[in-house]
């Protein structure tokens, strides 16, 4: 199943060809934000987690870690994400970011009447937790 989805991936992303009739046209993503990051799992396998997250006017994340990177993409409203010895970030609907591993966080919807919606992607070992809580 993993070979179909990489292989139809993969199709929609080669250029036409003469095959394909004049008026039809081809969906093609849009890079949303491209980075290198270090701290990806290196295991045989990985699982991987799509989550979503509305975070309502005021309302903070609890404080936290990640084991592995996390790309954050915002859907709706803004979100502000305060790590441990860095500048605060804000990112908008239609932005993203990448949360980096082993600093310590929290993110806050700062607006006082808007809701925050958020899509997450987080790669890691199989059966790793999302967040690790800081008490």
């Amino acid at each position: 199943m993993r070979f179909s989805v990489v292989m139809a991936i993969a199709a929609a992303l080669l250029p036409p060809t003469a095959s394909i009739a004049q008026n039809q046209t081809l969906a093609r993503p849009n890079l949303v934000h491209k980075e290198v990051v270090a701290g990806m799992p290196k295991g045989d396998k990985q699982e991987v987690k799509v989550l979503t997250a509305t975070i309502k006017p005021g309302d903070r994340t609890v404080y936290h870690t990640h084991r592995f990177p996390v790309t954050v993409y915002i859907l709706e409203g803004a979100f502000t994400l305060e790590m441990e010895g860095r500048p605060p970030v804000t990112v908008k609907a239609g932005e993203s970011m990448i949360e980096p591993p082993h600093v310590k966080m929290t993110g806050y919807n700062k607006n006082s009447s808007e809701v925050t919606k958020v899509l997450i992607f987080y790669v890691s070992d199989p059966d790793v937790p999302f967040l690790d809580p800081i008490h």
